[in-house]
C-alpha cells in the first residue's frame, strides 16, 4: 500500500540525511548537501504519505516487542493533516538551508547541525503519529531537546545561552503538567493508551475532566507560546539559525495545538462551555499582546517571534469558538470554526516560515537583525523584497493572498454566534471578533513598518550599503512559500473542502454536507456540490492576476522624465539622516500604551571642561519586559528563598545523607506496618 512505502520511505531518507550528516561531517558543503536534499525528500514522502491518509483510512503500526504498553503509531486524518502541514515546511525549509548553510561554512560544525535538524524533523512526525501516552512523552521530550541543542547552536554568545536556559526550563514545566494531565486521564482509563483515554473521557468525574484539561491547556500552551507562558519565543527564535525559526515557529509550537484538539475533542469530549471560553480568552489576550510588542520591536527575528504569538491566538479564537459551539449543541457551526482554525494554522506555517527565511537572508547579507540599520534593501536585493513582501501581505491579511482568507473565515464564524440562543455567547463572542480585527489592523501597522524601514528610502549603515541578493537555493526555498501564499489565497474553494474531512472527524459534522448561511455575509460554507470552477477560468484568472504586475512595469517604462534626488525637507542631499525610524514610526503606539510596555529610559551626558557645558548626550529607551519583571522574577525570586530555608539539610557528610535514608526507610517501615492493621 502507498502510504505503508511512503511512511517506510520518509524514515529511510531521514535517517540517511541524519547518518550522512555525521559522515561527511568534516565536508562543509558535501554534509550540507546530503543532510538537506535528504530531508527534502523525505519530506515529499510525507507530503504523499499524509494525503493518502486523508483520503484514505487510519494507518496503525505497532511496534514489536512492546511488552508491557502498547508503543506504536496510528496515524488518522488531524495527525496527517499535521504531517502535512511539517513536510510542506520542511521541504521548502530544506532547500532554502542549502543556501543559507554556508554562512557557517568554516565557522560551526555543519554536520551536528544537520544531524539535529533531521532527528527534530523526525521527532516533531513522531509527536503527532503516537498512540501512547508513554511513548508521546518521550519523543516530545525528544523533540524539546533536540530543539534546545539547535537553539544553542551559536552557543559561544551570552544571549544564545540564555535563550536556550529559558527555553528548556520553560518546556519542562510545560512537559509537567502535561504528564499531570496524562495521569488523570489514564486513572480514568486504566491504561495510557490514547484509545484507553477516548473510551474512558466520557465517564470520567467532571473535576477529573476539569484538571486534565486544565493541565493539558498550561502543558501545550506553554509550547505553543500563549500568553503568559510566552517568554520563551522571543528568546529562543533570534538565537537559533533562520532556518530552525522556520520551522520551530512554523510547525514546532502547531504540534502543540494538534494535541490540544487531541486532548480537548478527542479524549475529554469539549462539552464543557467554559473551557471554550477559557480558550477564546487565553486566543485574544495572545494575539492583541503578541502584535502589540512585535510592532515596537527593532530585531527582525524577536518581531517575528512576538507575531508568531500572535497569530496562535488567532488560532486559538477559531479552535475556542469551535469548542463553544460544539458544547452548544452546534456542530456545522463548530465545523466551520475549527475549519477557520486549521486553514490559519496552515497559512502561518506558509507565510511565517517565509518570512523568518526572508529575515535570514537579510541576516545573511547585511549581518545585523536590527531594523534601524537596514534600508534600501529593494534596490539591493530586488527578489528577495519581491518575496519578503508577499509574507508580509499575506501576514497583514490583506486579499488576495492567504492570510485574509483564513482570519475573515475565523471573523465570519465569531459573528455566526449571533445564531446562538445563549446570550452570553452572543456577547462574548462578537467581542472576540473585535479583539481579531484590532489585531489585523495591528499587524497591517508593524509589518509596514518592517518592510517600509528595512527595504525603502536609503541604507542605513555599511552593511546595508553592500547588500546582495540571497542565492538561489535561499531563493528557492523562498519562492515555494511565496506561491503557497498566492494559492491558498485564491483557492480556497479547493482548501476548505479538503480541511472539512478533517475537521469533521472530531467535531462530527461536516460543514460542506450543509448550506451554512448568514444574515451578514450570506452563504458562508456551500455544499460539495455547488463549489465548481472550472480548470480554464482558474488558469484565465490565474495568467490575469500573474500579468498586472507586468504590465505596471511596461507601462512605467515607457514615461519619459527627469530624474531628481529626493526631497530632503529643505536639505540640499538627503541622507539616511533624514529618513523615518522604526522607533519614529511605532512612537505614538508607544505613547498610548505607555502603560502596558513600561518602558525605560536612559540619558547619559558626557562634559567637556566644564560641568555645566555638555559636550554630547546619548539616549536610550527600550521596553520594559513586563511579564519577566512582575510574574517570572517574583516567583522565581521567591522559590529560590524558600529554596535556601532547607539548604542546611546539604551538609556534605555522607554519614548526614545516610542517617536521612535510614530515617525515611524507619518511616515507610511504620506506615507499612500501620497498614497492614
Amino acid at each position: 500500500m502507498i502510504y505503508t512505502y511512503s511512511f517506510y520511505g520518509f524514515f529511510f531518507f531521514i535517517l540517511i540525511g541524519a547518518a550522512l550528516s555525521i559522515i561527511f561531517n568534516k565536508k562543509d558543503r558535501l554534509s550540507t548537501s546530503a543532510s538537506f536534499i535528504s530531508a527534502a525528500i523525505a519530506s515529499i514522502f510525507g507530503i504523499i504519505f499524509s494525503l493518502s491518509v486523508i483520503f484514505g483510512e487510519t494507518f496503525d503500526l505497532a511496534l514489536p516487542g512492546s511488552l508491557f504498553f502498547n508503543f506504536g503509531f496510528s496515524v488518522d486524518r488531524l495527525s496527517a493533516f499535521f504531517i502535512l502541514v511539517i513536510s510542506v515546511s520542511v521541504f521548502a525549509v530544506s532547500i532554502y538551508s542549502v543556501g543559507y548553510m554556508r554562512e557557517y561554512f568554516g565557522k560551526k560544525n555543519i554536520g551536528y547541525l544537520g544531524f539535529l535538524y533531521n532527528i527534530f524533523i523526525l521527532s516533531m512526525i513522531l509527536v503527532v503519529s503516537a498512540n501512547n501516552a508513554i511513548m508521546f512523552l518521550i519523543v516530545w521530550e525528544l523533540m524539546s531537546v533536540i530543539s534546545y541543542f539547535l537553539v544553542v547552536y551559536e552557543h559561544e554568545k551570552p544571549e544564545t545561552r540564555k535563550a536556550g536556559f529559558i527555553y528548556i526550563v520553560m518546556t519542562h514545566i510545560g512537559t509537567g503538567f502535561i504528564l499531570l494531565s496524562f495521569l488523570i486521564l489514564a486513572g480514568g482509563s486504566g491504561g495510557f493508551g490514547f484509545e484507553g483515554f477516548r473510551a474512558s473521557g466520557s465517564t470520567m468525574p467532571p473535576l477529573y475532566k476539569d484538571l486534565a484539561f486544565l493541565f493539558a491547556l498550561i502543558g501545550f500552551g506553554a509550547k505553543a507560546g500563549i500568553v503568559p507562558l510566552h517568554i520563551w519565543l522571543p528568546y529562543a527564535h533570534p538565537a537559533a539559525p533562520s532556518n530552525v525559526s522556520a520551522l520551530m515557529s512554523g510547525v514546532m509550537i502547531k504540534t502543540a495545538i494538534y494535541m490540544l484538539i487531541r486532548v480537548f475533542f478527542d479524549f475529554l469530549g469539549a462539552g464543557v462551555l467554559w473551557w471554550g471560553f477559557l480558550v477564546l480568552a487565553a486566543g485574544a489576550i495572545s494575539a492583541i499582546l503578541g502584535i502589540m510588542y512585535a510592532i515596537v520591536e527593532p530585531d527582525i527575528k524577536r518581531m517575528l517571534a512576538f507575531s508568531s504569538i500572535e497569530n496562535i491566538g488567532i488560532i486559538l479564537l477559531g479552535l475556542g469558538a469551535s469548542m463553544i459551539f460544539y458544547a452548544n449543541g452546534s456542530p456545522a457551526l463548530s465545523a466551520i470554526a475549527a475549519i477557520a482554525a486549521l486553514y490559519h494554522l496552515f497559512n502561518h506555517s506558509v507565510f511565517k516560515g517565509l518570512l523568518f527565511m526572508g529575515a535570514g537572508s537579510i541576516i545573511f547579507s547585511t549581518h545585523t537583525k536590527n531594523i534601524e540599520k537596514l534600508g534600501g534593501l529593494i534596490k539591493k536585493m530586488p527578489m528577495m523584497a519581491i518575496l519578503f513582501l508577499t509574507g508580509v501581505l499575506s501576514i497583514s491579511a490583506l486579499p488576495p493572498f492567504s492570510g485574509f482568507v483564513s482570519e475573515w473565515l475565523t471573523f465570519q464564524s465569531l459573528l455566526l454566534s449571533f445564531s446562538s440562543g445563549d446570550s452570553l455567547v452572543r456577547i462574548v463572542l462578537p467581542a472576540s471578533a473585535a479583539v481579531l480585527a484590532l489585531t489585523g489592523a495591528l499587524a497591517a501597522f508593524c509589518f509596514l513598518k518592517a518592510f517600509g524601514i528595512g527595504f525603502l528610502a536609503l541604507p542605513r549603515s555599511e552593511h546595508a550599503e553592500h547588500a546582495k541578493d540571497a542565492n538561489g537555493p535561499m531563493l528557492l526555498g523562498m519562492g515555494i512559500f511565496a506561491v503557497l501564499s498566492i494559492l491558498l489565497g485564491i483557492l480556497p474553494v479547493y482548501v476548505i473542502p479538503f480541511l472539512d474531512r478533517i475537521t469533521g472527524t472530531f467535531t462530527g459534522e461536516s460543514a460542506i454536507d450543509k448550506s451554512i448561511s448568514s444574515d451578514y455575509f450570506g452563504t458562508i460554507i456551500m455544499p460539495a456540490s455547488q463549489i465548481s470552477m472550472s480548470t480554464p477560468s482558474l488558469l484565465v484568472f490565474m495568467l490575469i492576476l500573474l500579468s498586472i504586475p507586468l504590465v505596471i512595469l511596461f507601462l512605467s517604462g515607457k514615461k519619459q522624465g527627469t530624474v531628481y534626488e529626493t526631497w530632503g525637507c529643505g536639505q540640499p542631499v538627503s541622507t539616511a539622516r533624514n529618513e523615518y525610524t522604526g522607533t519614529a514610526l511605532s512612537k505614538p503606539v508607544q505613547i498610548w500604551f505607555k502603560n502596558l510596555y513600561r518602558p525605560v529610559r536612559e540619558l547619559r551626558a558626557t562634559y567637556s571642561v566644564s560641568p555645566l557645558i555638555k559636550q554630547s548626550f546619548k539616549f536610550e529607551s527600550r521596553i520594559g519586559q513586563v511579564f519577566e519583571n512582575h510574574l517570572y522574577i517574583p516567583v522565581t525570586g521567591y522559590i529560590l528563598s524558600k529554596s535556601r530555608m532547607i539548604k542546611f539539610i546539604q551538609t556534605g557528610s555522607i554519614h548526614a545523607y545516610l542517617a536521612y535514608i535510614f530515617g525515611t526507610l524507619v518511616i515507610l517501615f511504620m506506615f507499612v506496618i500501620l497498614g497492614g492493621k
